[in-house]
């Protein structure tokens, strides 16, 4: 509008300005915002009208509307940009103006304001260079800017004389919202003139910045000081924390730490200087404490955002942090050593090697200084701090720490009363350390118990007649002593009851109660001792309550039922200010009331960007003024989240919440008369009182009733019976029409929470009846306010359901308030009450959406925008309806279309609205209906809105933007960051981009333009995830980064693959913000030169200089959690790419497809890239980065181990990486690297070593010396190394370096097993090749074996320790009397419950190895105990022999080497079984194939193998685990190891019994049947299951079948669910069906002949039914392996030796012969079934018949069955099946048995013959078809062969002229296929070599037929020429007579 204007616009202004005197407020402010944006339009065009309109809009800034006041303040942003004057000549009076204006504002007027007054002084400093250019202006120095605004900080609005000495002398506090207002001002201030600034004048701004806590003005009473100390906290956290990145904060924390040390130097002059008595110098004292706290909090807060980036710090000798710091520990202040103490916390949690050291030095001085109370003071609230802050430091501190600590307490306790000027601080020092104790955990106390509960008992008097004796005795001091003691005490067990819930037994909580009941009783004697004593003893009596209601409210209230009613007492006359003068409040109600209701309270301030100090506008007492000082246990208790220093309230308002939390906790446990008591004492209370106190103590009361009524709701008990309710709906009724909303809304809420706890409908209804009437008749706007939202927290508390029958009277109603424009008031509750009831009641609102959509978008029309809260509410109002109408808004229905428009046009005027929260609610409304209706919100105007919204200044408003972005990733991801793109485009384009990453910038168009413009282009090269990424480096909030961790997370899960390179360059630039780190130059130094130097250019240049400094570099360099969660990303980018394309693990494919299309990505090509960043995280400071660097590589390392390096064969790609690895892996070895960090590089470097990349031993050796090195360290022993963490940190380092040997040592014997099955390969072929690939084959195969060679004898013993120790570990809690009382080989008793976690992330790999070790040893090794005993020091010998399973001190060779076999046999076998028995669902699936591979290892070792056959029971309970495990383990390689180790169980079985019955046999040579008779199942042939291996194995053999052949079991194919559809069996099923059955068939070897039949049935059908289903015909005439094993089957089975006994005879036979009977019945053809492969077939019935013998199989039948089935394979079309039909006659032809084969001769010769004559006229045409003749022709010949010598010629004459008949002629011969020249080269040879066989015959037959003798001449005459022809060149080879396909297994 302001361009469209030209030269009217004078005009237009000045009718503006004359309508803006006689307007009202809601006019005034349309108009100022008119001319905002004339003057916005204009520009300097403008200037003319710039002074009127400052003079007219200058009155308006305290306008009593603060809507105009908000709206002045934007008008005059605006008008600074252009109007010199504002920040010249005016400078001083827009700063008054500014200050006045915040006199009396509320949040935004402060927000607008602060924005103007900061924006003006940043101008006024640095002008801009547009403006400057025009007009010669004066600059205003720095000095006079911070002067004004200091001046706004500590005098308030009120009048400014210059002469302000006499002024500041003038009591006449400052006033809140002012100081409020201008610390605001002073963030602005300094985020306009940017980072580079502050870098610069960062110690001149803190140096005033802490001025002015130092000044009297701002420290009048404790609370105000307190308050300046939040202010000027705020001040520097906001800038420093945000604008600064890691290199400038490190300047920083220095200048702090200067500026402490000159206080402290001040400080220490003063009181050495104590005589001179000079009154200045205590009350500089008394300021330094409120710098020294500032200071010291921004200290500390600064080294923990920098968390290990911090390091250089303390690793500077002249920064001297540590000194400065710990000198603070002795400032007389107690505040300031609060301080100290906890920037000490702070540091040791962000750098915690320094934990231990830094307890030590206190503990030190703690002890020297034993003298000055300030010293003991100090020092014990720095070693409590320290213990406090362990916690949050994963490695903990040595154990032996928490002994010291008992001790140095025990002694201070001691010692407090031998020297009165010191018994205070010792008395508090000494309960404070045992309360810090407390934090360390059960694991600790537990030791210290029975000494703590004793020094319980002792501070209380044992009986009440010493209680009464002490009344009378000592003086003010003593008592004083005494309290604080006791008071230590209850903290101290309360600290107890909260960190240590493990130790709570009945029995502890009984010996506690003792002293807790006598301070019960002491409580009530107190007031005497006060009155006899004086008052100053009221804060300790004081302290000793607060600690009391602490600890009871922690403890079951049964414990103490029998003191309610004295307690009881207590709380009410606390909470009702019965003994108190003062009119204090609890600070609890808000957070009692529901977070809803936060529009009425006005809490959703708690969620803004100045929560902290806008704390202290709240109207309870001492609100938001929270310091350590208040209660020193605070330093050692967890932080309440959102927090970042703890700040406990002044005592009186802690003990009266302390009083109202515990009146919750026991009200439920109180008798009905009890509670009737109280609440009308209550109502008395409230009546009696007047004024401001009856507000106070109905504040209190309403808290009190809300937390019991929460009490009761949460314990299900009812609130009492009739009068008990009516006396409480009485107090809660009457307080419905309080003026003050905060009682109106308790009340409400109370209500509510009432009608929950009764829970009947007639109270409900009289309750909302109630409300109704009162609604109906009141017109004022407290009671309609009040009973408005009892209707609607009725609804929220009873639900839907149970308010159903009140809906309808409480939605007219509510709808007709919410009309009511006279009263922004009413609106607004009756706007929320509906707005609750629509969510309460779900569903059943369905019929009053309508009604009240269309409320909802006249009233968004028609209110005043300036009535904010009323729109906040209609936007709730309007979420809550979409939510009700849910899904129904995709529908398109004309009524739901409506509704749906109605929606979409209600959150368009809500976005629209200026005010944050208005906007927030509008964006959750449109994520609702994204939800709910997806396709009808518009993403593309959506996007945009919320990336402007990113860089919002509200809080609020930005989580609403990142929740919005984080669903709306979740399904388009793709569409939203193109959306983001278009606007940075459109951004680019405009003058104006809204864009500002700057949190606190100013909006568009202020100094920061052309840095604003440059951000909306720089979204364009990274997109909206750029954004996040720097928004991670901004944001504090938890909830907010989380979103956008989130929102990060799923763009990277759909985008990330297909557009790599750009998510891996988001992530490499953000890590590469670590290098930059370690490499720069040292802090400082140049830099300041260079501000020197541009302070004496000229402006113009200055300007110019500064705006491109701005541009060149980001906001902050990446903070490292935000580079974490960047190498974070890097892992899940690999992890998506594994899922997706086989290509980006394959260079050779990626190039292939790189080369096809250009626009294709895939990770290998980004290899070095993904190395550089893994390295960059693994060696950087910060050790989080490093263990996501660790991670990463390692995943680089085992996703690219195996892809080959296409240009250099024989390569992997890695190989060029190895530098770099090496590299990044050996900081992690250094001495000061943390445990977790070394575990971790220890599991990169065995993935490293036996990923096989490096093949080079020398090159190995780097990486291996790394491990070797840390053996040496695992061998030292325990205790050797001085302890910088707990001891489960050297285990958890322990066992991760034994886990890696592990292993290493699995892959090395893996390669030297592959090596040895390997044929030895020829070396010719080195010669051959070119010289740098022949020195990869002559590498010996087992190279990597050498390695570790030299180290076994070691780690032998040090795997058998830990898995002896894992052992221990995993005895159930029962047995824990058994573990060795001094701890294991690497753990110690104190921390097992930690180490527990280490073993059990390492024992596998350790088992695994000991298997393989023990294997390939033999178990030959008796590991020499005496010479290890002699290597060990003395405290190893110990453990080795307890490892070795002997008592201390006998001879190490006590045990025989079978008797150490046998225990480690027990040991492995142990640990395996009670792991497989159940693992965890959580268990990697690689511990459980490590185990199963142990198991399958040691099973190969003979000893091993007698050891399990030996104890039948072991194989079977083994047996039984593994069928357990396959139940709830479904990968197919678990089940394949599985049958690998059931084989092996049954071969240990067999074994073992053959051993018994040759032994046996050796015996009783005379008794034949005896040896027979063993095995299972013994005469009878009953098996019993849990005792017969056999039977265990078969249960656990069928499971695997039926889970991979479904329809093996009848039980599985009758059951409907299954679907009879047979698969094909994939790969790994058909291996492992195979596996299965090879074991069935060797499980009757285990029986004894009547145990065969009863197993062998079962057995016989299982094979024969895999035979049928797996038999089927393949393209590629392979047999499947499950064929194959089962014809193996067949034939062990058939050919058992042990069953042919006489009993057994007949049963044996019908067996072989049903079973050869289903074969021969499976084989009918069928036209259902898939086509048999008739090859399988007839190769089983040819087992049969070559197998079995005549009187089996001989049956007439079965004959005829077997003959048809050779028949139709004889007659197949199929050249193979004949083929193999022919190779199979052959054998049976042949059989010895004649009575057997002649049949068969008989029945199939002639067939054959028929067929072999046919091949004449049909000649082959291909290979298969040769082979088929070729067979046919051999099993003639053998028949020849067979026949007798009568027959032979006319056998002779069926061969011969066969065989002639295939011979060619050679015109033929030239013409034919190779086939048929094949056939006729076999035929020429056979003639030839049939002739001298048989001359005879031959001669005989050649003589009957001339034309055959003809032919076969021709035939030789043409081979001998052709011959000839050939002599000169090679002879031809021979055709193979020998078929080229045999069978994979030969059966015969």
């Amino acid at each position: 509008m302001g361009r469209m204007l030209g030269s009217s616009f004078p005009e237009t202004v000045n009718n503006l300005l004359k309508s803006l005197k006689s307007a009202e407020s809601q006019g005034r402010s349309e108009i100022l915002m008119s001319l905002q944006k004339v003057l916005n339009g204009l520009g300097g065009a403008a200037a003319s009208c710039h002074r009127d309109i400052y003079k007219n809009a200058r009155s308006l800034l305290t306008d009593r509307s603060m809507a105009v006041r908000c709206a002045v303040a934007k008008c005059l942003l605006e008008l600074q940009n252009e109007a010199v004057f504002m920040w010249t000549a005016e400078l001083e009076n827009v700063a008054t103006l500014c200050f006045k204006a915040l006199e009396n504002s509320n949040y935004g007027v402060r927000v607008a304001v602060s924005k103007l007054l900061g924006t003006v002084m940043a101008t006024a400093l640095i002008p801009k260079q547009a403006t400057v250019m025009r007009q010669n202006v004066k600059r205003a120095t720095l000095e006079e800017v911070l002067e004004l605004m200091a001046t706004g900080f500590l005098r308030g609005g009120s009048g400014f004389l210059k002469s302000g000495g006499e002024m500041l002398k003038v009591g006449g506090s400052v006033n809140r919202e002012v100081r409020v207002g201008v610390t605001q001002a002073y963030v602005v201030f300094v985020t306009t003139l940017g980072g580079q600034w502050l870098e610069r004048n960062f110690a001149t701004f803190l140096s005033h910045v802490l001025d002015l806590v130092s000044h009297p003005r701002a420290t009048q009473t404790h609370v105000e000081a307190v308050y300046s100390r939040r202010c000027v906290s705020f001040i520097l956290r906001a800038t420093v924390g945000s604008l600064l990145g890691e290199k400038a904060q490190i300047a920083a924390a220095k200048d702090i730490c200067q500026a402490i040390g000159k206080q402290m130097k001040a400080v220490e002059a003063v009181v050495n200087d104590a005589n001179s008595e000079n009154k200045s110098g205590a009350a500089d004292v008394a300021a330094s404490q409120h710098v020294m706290v500032c200071a010291l909090q921004e200290l500390g807060s600064l080294v923990q955002s920098l968390n290990a980036t911090a390091s250089p710090l303390i690793q500077e000798p002249s920064i001297g942090l540590l000194e400065t710091v710990t000198s603070v520990l002795l400032h007389p202040s107690m505040a300031a050593r609060l301080a100290a103490a906890w920037c000490l916390r702070c540091v040791a949690v962000a750098l915690p090697f320094q934990l231990t050291p830094f307890l030590d030095r206190c503990a030190e001085r703690l002890n020297n200084l034993k003298t000055s109370p300030e010293a003991v003071s100090g020092y014990s609230f720095a070693m409590a701090a320290l213990l406090g802050g362990v916690h949050q430091c994963p490695l903990g501190i040595p154990h032996a720490k928490g002994k010291m600590v008992v001790s140095i307490a025990e002694d201070l306790l001691r010692t407090a009363a031998q020297n009165s000027r010191l018994s205070l601080q010792r008395t508090q020092a000494g309960w404070l350390l045992l309360g810090a104790l407390m934090t360390l955990g059960p694991s600790v106390v537990r030791y210290h118990l029975p000494k703590m509960l004793l020094l319980w008992r002792n501070v209380f008097p044992r009986s009440l007649k010493e209680l009464e004796a002490e009344k009378a005795r000592g003086d003010s001091f003593t008592w004083q002593v005494t309290l604080e003691g006791r008071a230590g005490a209850l903290c101290a067990m309360r600290s107890f009851v909260a960190h240590c819930p493990e130790l709570l037994t009945e029995d502890v909580i009984r010996k506690l109660m003792t002293p807790i009941e006598c301070a019960m009783t002491m409580m009530s004697h107190i007031p005497s001792v006060i009155k006899a004593h004086g008052a100053h003893l009221k804060a300790s009596a004081a302290m000793v309550r607060l600690r009391l209601y602490d600890i009871l409210a922690l403890l079951p209230p049964k414990t103490y039922e029998g003191s309610f009613n004295a307690l009881l007492r207590e709380l009410v006359a606390e909470f009702t200010l019965t003994d108190n003068s003062a009119n204090t409040t609890t600070s609890l109600l808000r957070s009692l009331c529901h977070y809803d209701d936060s529009v009425l309270l006005g809490s959703w301030l708690q969620e803004t960007d100045h929560k902290s100090i806008e704390d202290q506008l709240q109207p309870n007492s001492a609100s938001g003024s929270g310091a350590l000082e208040h209660d020193p246990s605070s330093i050692y208790l967890r932080i309440p989240a959102g927090e970042a220093v703890p700040g406990p309230l002044p005592l009186g308002v802690s003990v009266i919440d302390a009083s109202v939390a515990l009146f919750g906790v026991v009200f439920p446990h109180v008798s009905y008369k009890h509670r009737l008591q109280m609440l009308d004492h209550f109502a008395e209370c409230v009546k009696q009182a007047k004024g401001v106190r009856q507000q106070a103590v109905q504040l209190n009361i309403f808290t009190a009733v809300l937390s019991a009524l929460k009490g009761l709701a949460e314990n299900k008990s009812t609130l009492g019976p009739e009068e008990v309710r009516k006396s409480a709906l009485t107090l809660v009724m009457g307080a419905l029409d309080n003026p003050n909303p905060i009682l109106r809304c308790a009340a409400g809420e109370a209500l509510g929470r009432m009608a929950q706890v009764v829970g009947e409908a007639s109270f409900i209804a009289r309750m909302a009846q109630y409300s109704f009437d009162k609604l109906k008749s009141a017109r004022d706007v407290v009671s309609r306010t009040g009973h408005s939202l009892a209707l609607g927290c009725l609804h929220r508390y009873v639900g839907g359901i149970g308010s159903g029958q009140h809906l309808k009277t409480s939605v007219s109603i509510l709808l007709a308030l919410a009309q009511d424009g006279t009263s922004p008031e009413v609106q607004t509750w009756s706007l929320h009450s509906l707005a609750l009831i629509v969510d309460s009641s779900g569903p059943m609102y369905r019929g009053y959406v309508e009604p009240t959509l269309s409320l909802v978008l006249t009233l968004l029309l028609t209110v005043p925008p300036s009535h904010t809260e009323v729109h906040q509410c209609l936007g709730r109002c309007l979420g809550a309806i979409i939510t009700t109408v849910g899904p129904e808004l995709q529908g398109n229905g004309a009524t739901i279309s409506t509704i749906r428009s109605s929606c979409l046009v209600g959150c368009a005027i809500t976005q629209d609205h200026s005010d944050s929260l208005v906007q927030a609610a509008a964006i959750s409304c449109l994520q609702q209906l994204h939800m709910f209706a997806p396709r009808h919100v518009n993403l593309s105007s959506l996007v945009p809105s919320l990336c402007v919204h990113l860089c919002s200044s509200h809080l609020l408003l930005r989580r609403a933007a990142v929740a919005c972005l984080r669903q709306l990733a979740q399904r388009e991801a793709a569409e939203v960051c193109e959306y983001a793109m278009s606007l940075a485009k459109n951004a680019g384009d405009k003058e104006n981009s809204g864009i500002n990453i700057n949190p606190f910038a100013p909006g568009a168009g202020s100094r920061r333009d052309a840095h604003s413009r440059h951000q909306g282009v720089n979204i364009k090269e990274t997109g909206l995830e750029g954004v996040l990424f720097g928004m991670l480096d901004r944001e504090t909030d938890r909830k907010l980064c989380s979103d956008i961790h989130d929102t990060l997370g799923h763009m990277l899960s759909s985008l990330a693959v297909e557009n790599l390179s750009h998510w891996l360059m988001l992530c490499k630039d953000v890590l590469a913000a670590s290098s930059d780190m370690s490499t720069a130059a040292p802090l400082g130094g140049g830099k300041d030169e260079e501000s020197e130097k541009k302070d004496e250019m000229d402006d113009d240049t200055m300007f110019t200089t500064l705006g491109e400094d701005d541009k060149s570099k980001p906001s902050v360099a990446p903070r490292w959690a935000t580079r974490v969660f960047a190498a974070d990303c890097l892992c899940r980018v690999i992890m998506l790419c594994e899922n997706a394309n086989k290509a980006h693990f394959d260079l050779a494919l990626a190039r292939s497809a790189r080369l096809k299309n250009p626009k294709n990505d895939f990770l290998v090509l980004h290899l070095s890239d993904l190395i550089r960043m893994a390295f960059m995280a693994a060696t950087d400071h910060s050790n989080q980065l490093r263990m996501a660097g660790l991670q990463a590589l390692e995943d680089i390392i085992k996703k690219f181990a195996l892809v080959p390096e296409p240009e250099f064969p024989g390569h992997v790609i890695l190989e060029q990486y190895q530098a770099n690895v090496g590299a990044a892996l050996r900081p992690a070895f250094s001495q000061d690297t943390p445990s977790d960090i070394t575990a971790k590089a220890c599991q990169v470097c065995s993935a490293w070593i036996g990923s096989g990349v490096v093949s080079d031993l020398n090159d190995l050796r780097r990486v291996h010396n790394l491990l070797v090195s840390s053996l040496d360290k695992v061998q030292a022993g325990k205790g050797s190394s001085s302890q910088l963490y707990r001891e489960s940190a050297t285990t958890m380092e322990k066992l991760a370096v034994l886990k890696a040997w592990a292993e290493v040592y699995v892959v090395a014997m893996k390669i030297k097993k592959e090596a040895e099955t390997k044929p030895k390969r020829v070396l010719k072929s080195t010669e051959e090749d070119e010289d740098d690939f022949g020195t990869v084959d002559e590498l010996p195969p087992d190279s990597l074996i050498t390695l570790v060679q030299p180290e076994l004898p070691a780690l032998s013993r040090l795997w058998l320790a830990a898995l002896k120790d894992y052992a221990l570990l995993t005895l159930p809690a029962e047995f824990a009397t058994q573990l060795p009382p001094d701890g294991g080989a690497f753990y110690t008793p104190e921390t097992i419950d930690t180490a527990r976690l280490h073993y059990r992330n390492s024992w596998a790999p350790i088992l695994h190895a000991v298997a393989l070790w023990l294997n390939s040893t033999g178990f030959n090794a008796s590991e020499s105990t005496e010479e290890t005993a002699a290597a060990m020091p003395n405290s190893q010998k110990c453990a080795t022999a307890i490892m070795l399973n002997q008592t201390p001190g006998t001879p190490p060779t006590a045990k025989s080497l079978p008797e150490i076999n046998k225990d480690r046999m027990h040991l492995i076998l142990g640990v395996s079984i009670q792991f497989l028995c159940s693992p965890r669902p959580e268990e990697p699936v690689e511990h459980v194939t490590s185990c199963l591979q142990a198991l399958h290892t040691l099973l190969d070792s003979p000893c091993a193998r007698i050891h399990i056959a030996e104890d039948q029971l072991l194989g079977v309970e083994l047996l039984s685990v593994l069928h357990r495990l396959l139940l709830t383990w479904d990968p197919p390689s678990v089940q394949l190891l599985v049958t690998g180790v059931v084989q092996q169980i049954v071969r240990a079985a067999q074994d073992y019994l053959q051993e018994k019955r040759n032994t046996l046999n050796e015996d009783d040579i005379e008794e034949k049947e005896n040896p027979l008779a063993l095995g299972e199942g013994g005469e009878s042939g009953g098996l019993v299951p849990g005792k017969s291996l056999v039977f265990a194995a078969m249960e656990l053999l069928m499971f695997i079948l039926v889970r991979h052949m479904p329809h093996l079991s009848s039980k599985v194919s009758d059951s409907p669910s299954h679907i009879a559809a047979k698969s094909h069996l994939s790969e790994e099923s058909a291996r492992l069906v195979a596996a299965t059955v090879t074991i069935l068939s060797d499980l009757p070897s285990l029986c004894s002949p009547a145990g065969c039949m009863t197993v062998l049935p079962t057995i016989l059908f299982l094979i024969t039914r895999v035979l049928k289903e797996t038999a089927v015909k393949s393209a590629d005439n392979q047999v499947p392996p499950p064929v194959s094993a089962a014809l193996q089957g067949i034939k062990t089975i058939v050919t058992l030796p042990t069953v042919k006994t006489d009993e057994t005879q007949k049963q044996w036979t019908g067996l072989i012969r049903s079973t050869l009977a289903s074969i021969l019945e499976y084989s009918q053809p069928e036209a259902s079934k898939p086509i048999l492969d008739e090859v399988s077939i007839l190769t089983a019935i040819a087992l049969f018949l070559w197998s079995a013998s005549t009187e089996v199989i001989g049956v007439q039948s079965l004959q005829n069955g077997c003959m048809n089935r050779f028949k139709s394979a004889l007659n197949s079309c199929d050249p193979w099946v004949q083929a193999k039909c022919y190779q199979l006659l052959l054998s049976v032809f042949q059989h010895t048995n004649r009575a057997l084969s002649t049949p068969y001769i008989h029945s199939l010769a002639p067939i054959m013959v028929e067929k072999l004559k046919a091949v004449e006229r049909s000649r082959p045409n291909n290979n298969l078809e040769l082979l088929a003749v070729q067979e046919g022709i051999k099993v003639l010949e053998t028949l020849v062969a067979l026949g007798e010598e009568q027959n032979r010629v006319q056998l002779l004459a069926l061969l011969v002229p066969t065989l002639i008949s295939y011979l060619l002629n050679e015109n033929a011969f030239a013409s034919a296929s190779t086939a048929s020249k094949d056939l006729h080269e076999f035929a020429l040879q056979n003639l030839m070599h049939i002739g001298p066989l048989y001359p005879h015959a031959f001669k005989t037959v050649m003589g009957a037929a001339p034309e055959l003798k003809t032919r076969l001449e021709t035939a030789v005459r043409a081979s001998q020429a052709s011959k000839a022809k050939a002599a000169a060149r090679q002879p031809p080879p021979t055709v193979h007579s020998t078929p080229t396909i045999k069978l994979k297994t030969s059966f015969f």
